[in-house]
């Protein structure tokens, strides 16, 4: 009775997994030098496939279902055995389980900013982040590529190599989106859509197909992030140059007053004065280089608003220039040159 006890455990009659973790990705059924029993039951879960290995060739792939194992069922691993096809002795081969389940919330980021060659900005610095899901398509590509003889593999072993094979494929996506570098951040969804179509051969190749891709934040240059910032002031306003001078205007007062409070006496006032003369120097030539961009409408609207200068709005000016030079931050020769200027509008 030990004896046929002894010989029956050699045996294997069961082959099954359970998937206990989240995260495998492969796994390898122990045989322990044992050996299955002709007619033995494999149970293949729904999202797994079972991989059946002889000599480290890959035989058969059996799907979900409840699969008695003889030659009928096994007509590649029959082949490179030479079974006929009355064989019923037990036999080795290497069993694998993969999973098919989508593995969700994967995360992708640039860790440090990397260089994109823009058509209008040249290079620029790029950061961006977001996360993805893939799952295995080809069971016999991703052993051979990827998987290979071990034990188990998991999602955590794969992530690094995965990451990379992103950002190698960030620039390319963005050539292929056709979307203004500007436009990235506002148009996320279609750069996700780009960066999936590019990263789909590449992960093809290893037995994956990627699932979802998500662009959760880009990250610009603060140089073209002022730029950005200007462009939705202008939106803000409708393109009317008019209304974005005083957009900025109003945009620079709370820092003259911040000036103002902190520089103290008479001289940090000066130098507010003199800060927003500056500013509104190069506002206007700011508004010189956009007024060309715009619609011939636009440039006569804002022709329009710059002449349509009232009288008592002149008036409110020189009183207020009229007390600067009574303060000493104006001289007589500026108070002078700004009253000519502000008359010569009203002719």
């Amino acid at each position: 009775m030990a004896i046929m006890d002894f010989i029956r455990k050699q045996f294997i009659d069961i082959i099954q997994w359970t998937e206990d973790d989240d995260g495998t990705l492969a796994w390898r059924f122990p045989m322990r030098d044992m050996e299955i029993q002709n007619g033995a039951s494999l149970t293949v879960r729904e999202s797994q496939l079972a991989v059946f290995v002889n000599e480290g060739k890959v035989a058969d792939v059996l799907g979900p279902g409840i699969h008695q194992l003889t030659t009928q069922t096994l007509p590649v691993l029959t082949y490179l055995k030479n079974w006929d096809k009355l064989f019923e002795s037990p036999f080795k081969s290497d069993v694998y389980f993969f999973s098919t389940r989508q593995q969700l919330d994967q995360k992708w980021g640039t860790p440090q900013p990397i260089t994109i060659r823009d058509k209008d900005f040249g290079a620029v610095r790029l950061r961006a982040f977001g996360n993805y899901s893939y799952r295995i398509a080809d069971p016999t590509l991703f052993h051979t590529e990827i998987s290979g003889t071990r034990d188990v593999y998991t999602v955590g072993d794969l992530d690094g190599q995965l990451r990379g094979m992103i950002l190698q494929h960030i620039s390319n996506a963005i050539a292929a989106s056709g979307i203004a570098f500007l436009d990235l951040a506002a148009n996320q969804m279609a750069f996700a859509k780009a960066l999936t179509t590019e990263l789909a051969p590449a992960f093809s190749a290893v037995g994956l197909k990627v699932e979802a891709m998500t662009v959760q934040n880009v990250s610009l240059p603060e140089e073209l992030q002022k730029i950005m910032d200007q462009k939705i002031g202008m939106g803000m306003v409708g393109n009317d140059m008019g209304k974005f001078m005083q957009y900025q205007t109003g945009q620079a007062i709370p820092e003259m007053a911040k000036g103002a409070a902190s520089g103290g006496g008479g001289s940090g006032l000066a130098g507010d004065a003199m800060g927003l003369g500056a500013g509104m120097a190069m506002g206007q030539v700011l508004a010189q280089t956009m007024q060309s961009g715009l619609q011939g409408a636009g440039a006569a609207a804002a022709a329009q608003t710059a002449s349509a200068i009232k009288p008592e709005e002149v008036m409110a000016t020189l009183e207020k220039l009229g007390e600067l030079k009574a303060k000493g931050i104006l001289t007589q020769d500026e108070f002078d040159a700004k009253k000519t200027e502000l008359l010569k509008k009203l002719v």
